[in-house]
């Protein structure tokens, strides 16, 4: 039997985790390029998208939390996602775990996690299906 911590317990739990999602998301709609994404959105389905992102990111860190939001490509399908809005997100994410000092180690693990979102979540432009 492995000691080793998940994710979630290395990151500080629920707590920690709710945290970064409350700086991470006023950045996203703050930011110029991505601000669209927002823009039309109701303050009560601002916080249900908050919580949503926060009992995702508990799920896929290995927490107790059980997520009951759809997948990301279906939740991103039709957004019109491109690379460069990518870019800038994960240069807010990247922001955000600096601010709360994440571990190296710990940091590789969710920037490796949140690419691994990309394909279902950035639309490509010629020919692109879903």
């Amino acid at each position: 039997m492995s000691d080793e911590k998940t994710l979630y317990a290395r990151l500080g739990g629920y707590d920690a985790i709710a945290a970064v999602a409350d700086n991470l998301l006023p950045r996203l709609m703050s930011d110029e390029r991505l601000g669209r994404f927002w823009a039309h959105r109701g303050e009560d389905g601002v916080r249900r998208e908050k919580q949503l992102l926060i009992d995702f990111l508990c799920h896929c860190a290995g927490g107790p939390l059980l997520y009951t939001g759809r997948d990301m490509k279906t939740s991103h399908k039709g957004m019109r996602i491109s690379e460069d809005d990518w870019a800038a997100f994960l240069g807010h994410v990247k922001a955000t775990l600096d601010q709360f000092k994440v571990p190296a180690a710990e940091k590789e693990q969710v920037i490796a996690f949140v690419q691994s979102t990309k394909a279902d979540i950035v639309e490509h432009a010629a020919g692109a299906t879903a």
